[in-house]
């Protein structure tokens, strides 16, 4: 689709398909950290998550009927990744599946020695290459724990690191960052991480990122939106990178906290 083609399409949902006042009002009081954006930032989310909300269908399982409140909850959280980029960068798949609560995974994997392992989990999120996110309503509508934890922030971090494949903690980077930068700055925070997981030490991000780099970077980014004059104070150098990513600064929307 040409870029005036596709303009003129988006202009024509704002148009017609426009979120409800009362639905977009409800979703920024209860997500706190969307209440430091500027005038121009809320219009700008609020646009990109009503061009989302007519993209993605977003139903419900075991039985779950998704209210217009709760797509306008999740689409709002989604969008804030893209605020400064483009609705593109969630292209290529269609579906947001929605669970009432924790549902579980069965999957195999190989350890490093080859051995093959059945694993089943409970799960409050999960994203696949070019298929669904899956999410759990329960853990969507906790959003004001210390950990900074927010699942769909999480999955949809996953979803922009797949641009280039498989999750591994290296999406597409813009072309003013370097990403020898990236890898470096991001490698040795997980070491680090991972070393202070190891020793019990206190810790200011849910240790659940010390998995692996692909859940080191979508742990960090629920946290630069959730928590970012905490990230900025503990993580510089990973913040640096993903303010450049991002193409935001959202320490800045917090003064009082820095």
């Amino acid at each position: 689709m040409s870029w005036g083609l596709k303009n003129w399409w988006r202009q024509h949902i704002l148009k017609h398909e426009p979120i409800a006042e009362i639905s977009w009002q409800n979703a920024l009081a209860q997500l706190h950290f969307l209440q430091g954006l500027t005038l121009s930032e809320t219009i700008q989310l609020r646009q990109w998550a009503t061009i989302f909300l007519h993209d993605k269908k977003i139903n419900g399982a075991q039985g779950l009927i998704v209210t217009e409140e709760m797509r306008v909850m999740i689409a709002a959280q989604a969008c804030i990744l893209i605020l400064n980029l483009d609705l593109d960068y969630y292209r290529d798949w269609l579906e947001i599946i929605v669970y009432p609560g924790k549902f579980i995974l069965d999957y195999e994997y190989t350890d490093e020695i080859g051995i093959v392992h059945a694993a089943h989990m409970a799960a409050s999120g999960e994203s696949w290459l070019a298929g669904p996110i899956i999410l759990s309503w329960e853990d969507v509508t906790d959003i004001n724990n210390k950990q900074g934890h927010n699942v769909v922030i999480h999955e949809f971090a996953h979803k922009l690191d797949m641009l280039n494949g498989a999750a591994n903690g290296f999406p597409p980077l813009h072309s003013n960052m370097d990403p020898h930068v990236w890898t470096a700055v991001f490698s040795k925070a997980f070491e680090t991480f991972r070393e202070q997981v190891d020793n019990e030490e206190e810790l200011i991000i849910d240790p659940y990122a010390a998995i692996s780099p692909a859940e080191f970077f979508a742990v960090l980014s629920e946290a630069f939106f959730v928590k970012p004059c905490e990230i900025k104070q503990y993580f510089p150098q990973v913040y640096q990178q993903l303010s450049a990513f991002y193409r935001q600064n959202p320490a800045m929307r917090w003064p009082h906290r820095s």
